[in-house]
């Protein structure tokens, strides 16, 4: 019996250990240090969340957030005004099109699937334009239960985590150029974190283009809440204009205005090195719990869609139909 309770005793003190903030916070910062590559990070960001749990006190979904905001206006530094001017506004139309088909989709899919309206919006709406972000502003608009905002992020997180190690991996499988490539993940893939890793790690065109047609997707935010706060009966509560999508724009005309491009390069390398610590984070708040949350409905009706939204924009993308200028 003693070798037994000294096990239980050994694993208590780790279990213990392993709650301190400080702690999960320095795993984060070397693994932006040694240049982790986003897949690794999420990865033991992942494992480590599923084993032991992130502290409450740590707030890894809020800091994640933070960093993402954070990581993208720093990005902006690395881009020309005129060349975000002409991806957004040459994949503008592409944007709306994909956007109102996939929640067509979701209603339709989910009706068949018997997934309740709360949640098949919600998963449509994360599917369509910007993962999480979306689904935080669709919930109060509808005036979603948080039971159902809880499942629509789950499903979404964990697509995510499998998007950004596969879609890399099937991109170079098809064949993609870096345009391409770019264009199906900011259309394919959800949450921005998930988009800026996965096209980092195919390379720095991808990165760029996928940056800029996944925000001017997430500037649809706004008016779909605001279109489904209304077919729902509500009065379009929590509409704002996200603040990082501006910064991001300003760093790109800072840039343009000031010839410093020594210092502009440095920026946008430091929001890529802060893509680590975010997907570190990001993957820290997926929990056996959660996943338990997102039952099987839902997560079905997640899966399908998000399989057919992949596969057909994959085509689109190859045969020449989307893309941007």
């Amino acid at each position: 019996m003693r070798p037994t309770l000294g096990l239980v005793s050994y694993r208590v003190r780790i279990s213990q250990l392993l709650g301190y903030p400080l702690l999960w916070v320095a795993a984060a910062a070397i693994l932006a240090l040694a240049g982790a590559s986003p897949a690794l990070a999420l990865l033991v960001g992942l494992s480590a969340g599923m084993l032991v749990g992130a502290p409450e006190r740590l707030q890894p979904a809020r800091w994640s957030k933070q960093l993402l905001q954070a990581s993208v206006v720093l990005l902006g530094f690395g881009m020309q005004i005129g060349a975000v001017a002409r991806v957004g506004v040459s994949s503008a139309g592409m944007t709306l099109f994909t956007v109102a088909v996939t929640l067509a989709l979701a209603t339709v899919m989910g009706r068949w699937l018997r997934v309740d309206a709360e949640a098949r919006t919600l998963i449509g709406s994360g599917t369509a334009i910007c993962g999480g972000s979306a689904i935080a502003a669709v919930a109060p608009a509808i005036g979603a239960s948080p039971v159902s905002t809880a499942v629509a992020l789950s499903v979404v997180f964990v697509l995510n985590g499998v998007a950004l190690f596969m879609f890399p991996w099937v991109g170079h499988l098809l064949g993609m150029t870096q345009q391409q490539f770019g264009v199906w993940a900011a259309i394919a893939i959800h949450d921005t974190s998930s988009v800026v890793g996965a096209a980092s790690a195919y390379g720095a065109e991808a990165l760029g283009i996928a940056t800029v047609v996944k925000l001017t997707r997430a500037l649809w935010i706004a008016p779909v809440a605001f279109v489904l706060a209304r077919l729902h009966g509500g009065a379009a509560k929590g509409l704002k204009i996200q603040p990082f999508l501006i910064g991001f724009v300003a760093a790109s005309v800072v840039a343009w205005l000031v010839p410093a491009p020594g210092l502009w390069s440095t920026l946008a390398s430091l929001g890529k090195t802060l893509m680590a610590p975010t997907l570190f984070l990001a993957g820290a708040t997926l929990t056996p719990d959660s996943l338990r949350t997102a039952g099987a409905r839902p997560l079905l009706l997640g899966v399908a869609l998000w399989v057919v939204v992949s596969v057909t924009t994959a085509a689109l993308v190859l045969g020449g139909v989307l893309h941007v200028g």
